[in-house]
C-alpha cells in the first residue's frame, strides 16, 4: 500500500488549497477513504470520509462547509478541497483508508499572512 500527498504550500487567510493523494498497491476503489491532519500542539484530528463510490462523505465540524472530499477512481486519486482556510488549519495533511493510520509523508499546509 503507498499514499502519496501532494498540494500543500503557504496560503493566506481567505485562501484555497487543493490536496492531492495518489494510491497505489492495493484496490483503492473498493475502499473508504480518510483526509486527517497532525499539528504537535492537537496532534491527529479526523478531517473527513469519503466512501468506495464517493457517493458518501462526512466532515468534522470544524472544517464542514469549508472543505470537499472526492475521489477519482480511475485515476486512484483522492482529492481534499479546501477554501476559506484559517490559520487554525495550519497541519500536515494526510490521507489514509479509513480507520487506518496514515502511510504517506503527508503535505504540509501552512495558512499566514
Amino acid at each position: 500500500v503507498q499514499l502519496v500527498e501532494s498540494g500543500g504550500g503557504l496560503v493566506q487567510p481567505g485562501g484555497s488549497l487543493r490536496l492531492s493523494c495518489v494510491a497505489s498497491g492495493f484496490s483503492f476503489g473498493v475502499f473508504s477513504m480518510s483526509w486527517v491532519r497532525q499539528t504537535p500542539e492537537k496532534g491527529r484530528e479526523w478531517i473527513c470520509d469519503i466512501n468506495d463510490g464517493g457517493g458518501s462523505t462526512s466532515y468534522a465540524d470544524s472544517v464542514k462547509g469549508r472543505f470537499t472530499i472526492s475521489r477519482d477512481n480511475s485515476k486512484k486519486t483522492l482529492y481534499l478541497q479546501m477554501n476559506n482556510l484559517k490559520p487554525d488549519d495550519t497541519a500536515v495533511y494526510y490521507c489514509c483508508l479509513k480507520g487506518n493510520p496514515p502511510l504517506g509523508p503527508g503535505t504540509q499546509v501552512t495558512v499566514s499572512s
